[in-house]
């Protein structure tokens, strides 16, 4: 099931660092089967607040997505990223091929209806 590494980065001002870990970051990615998806391109809020930019990465699997995170070369170059850049990031797996959502409510109401009894 497919799986992705997903960042909600805050404003940063340039420096040299940046420039050379987005240079560095497709080389960690490729052993991992890891591609951008988005790419801190411009969004809109449409509730709250969502200062920066948002990079997603997607994987084959949530497998591959922790061992790209834990490889020896994708350490090496995050220093170069979180010192100069705050930011939230999260793996996370996505759901598999037909998921229905109503099935996920049809589960729910029917715990509602037990907590009742």
């Amino acid at each position: 099931m497919t799986a992705y590494a997903i960042a909600h980065l805050r404003p940063a001002a340039p420096h040299p660092d940046i420039a050379e870990y987005m240079e560095r970051i497709p080389a960690t990615l490729e052993p991992f089967g890891g591609r951008f998806l988005v790419h801190a391109t411009g969004h809109e809020v449409k509730e709250g607040a969502w200062p920066g930019d948002v990079v997603m990465i997607g994987f084959p699997g949530i497998t591959e997505a922790r061992d790209w995170w834990d490889s020896p070369a994708y350490r090496e170059i995050a220093p170069l990223r979180s010192r100069h850049i705050e930011g939230d990031i999260i793996l996370i797996e996505g759901v598999p091929d037909g998921y229905d959502p109503a099935v996920t409510a049809a589960a729910l109401r029917k715990q509602l209806d037990a907590a009742g009894d």
